[in-house]
């Protein structure tokens, strides 16, 4: 299955995140590529606005323009004036030394940027960025449309009902994910899937989170299989699904290359067994959390301000054994869950709403504590 996408968010850096290691990120490049791999994802915004840069420069210059695709992203989240749309796209376009982008995504689409607060319109409306971006791809200057997701499959459904433009959408998929209730990577995947539109997977490992777990969990998995890498369960996981363009692992070294290709030859769908070994690997990873998903599931049907109780503890829960637990994406999706239930910002607040269990414990403070460490961690 050729389907492993170069995610260029976490290129090798000498000192700084715009000083590349061009030595090691040329052999990366050749590598991935002698492989039979072809997809580069890169970003306006990644290494501090130069990742595009730098697929230019050991990518677009080093290697016949049919060689390769490469996708990049126009920054939703940067409230860019109407008038400052078409400037953007086309330094994008002189970024990358390109003529045209082969798969082109409005960047982090969700309830902010696209109802907006108030539920009457974000950004993405007011300056027509889909409009926008349908004329580039009229004009040849893109090929494929897309968006990179990150909210609820319930607003993902009306955006793909509103915009059949959208060739593809790029969400955050990986096991941890599957049933988080707020990532909700099954349910976003099916509403793709009903769709017809094809599927990027982001966030395969967790932005590393998954190289590296309990060493009950680990201990597990080595037995099944022996030969393959912890980090590469969960590249096996999208890599067998349907429908799905690229799955992008963001590589730091050659030897990750190496890894993710020879797991991507490698790969077959999980089999049954295999998927009981990673289920309950998931399983230890989430009970090696702060507070454990045996105590969130207590929880079950208390809201606090239309969102579940049990959705906001897990995602604080889950971000408390990310590497870096402040980077952690789960803590923005809790913003668009709030967004979506009461038209809110709720890192501006919440009135104060007690949070009762059917025994009458007070948990509270509790869910205050996870709301407040995430509102604090959003971005």
């Amino acid at each position: 299955m050729k389907n492993l996408g170069f995610g260029m968010m976490r290129l090798p850096v000498l000192s700084g995140p715009t000083d590349f290691d061009y030595e090691q990120l040329n052999a990366m490049v050749d590598a991935f590529l002698e492989a039979g791999y072809t997809y580069f994802d890169t970003s306006f915004v990644y290494h501090d606005g130069k990742s595009e840069e730098a697929a230019r420069k050991a990518l677009v210059e080093r290697h016949p323009r049919d060689s390769y695709t490469i996708a990049t992203k126009f920054p939703t989240f940067m409230y860019i004036p109407e008038e400052k749309i078409e400037e953007t796209f086309e330094s994008q376009l002189e970024n990358l030394g390109v003529d045209h982008v082969d798969y082109y995504l409005l960047h982090n689409i969700q309830n902010e940027y696209y109802d907006g607060f108030d539920g009457k319109g974000g950004v993405v409306k007011t300056t027509h960025l889909f409009e926008h971006a349908q004329k580039w791809k009229e004009d040849g200057k893109i090929r494929n449309l897309g968006i990179s997701f990150h909210s609820s499959a319930k607003l993902l459904d009306r955006v793909l009902d509103e915009h059949p433009e959208i060739d593809f959408v790029q969400i955050a998929l990986n096991p941890i994910d599957w049933d988080s209730e707020l990532v909700q990577a099954g349910p976003c995947y099916d509403v793709i899937r009903k769709h017809g539109r094809k599927v990027v997977i982001m966030e395969a490992v967790k932005g590393g989170a998954l190289a590296k777990l309990p060493e009950e969990a680990e201990k597990m998995m080595k037995e099944a299989h022996p030969d393959w890498s912890i980090a590469s369960w969960s590249v096996r996981f999208g890599l067998g699904m349907d429908d799905v363009i690229a799955v992008l692992s963001g590589m730091s070294t050659l030897e990750q290359v190496k890894d993710n290709t020879a797991t991507s030859d490698a790969a077959e769908k999980l089999t049954e067994e295999d998927m009981k070994v990673l289920d309950e690997a998931m399983r230890i990873y989430r009970e090696s959390a702060p507070v454990k998903q045996s105590e969130i599931d207590q929880y079950k049907g208390l809201m606090y301000h239309g969102v579940p109780v049990t959705a906001i503890l897990q995602a604080y829960s889950i971000c408390q054994i990310q590497p870096d637990p402040g980077f952690s994406d789960d803590n923005n999706y809790l913003k668009n869950a709030f967004a979506e239930a009461e038209h809110v910002d709720y890192r501006e607040g919440l009135s104060k709403q007690q949070v009762i269990t059917e025994d009458g414990k007070d948990i509270t403070e509790l869910v205050e504590k996870a709301v407040a460490w995430l509102a604090e961690h959003s971005f």
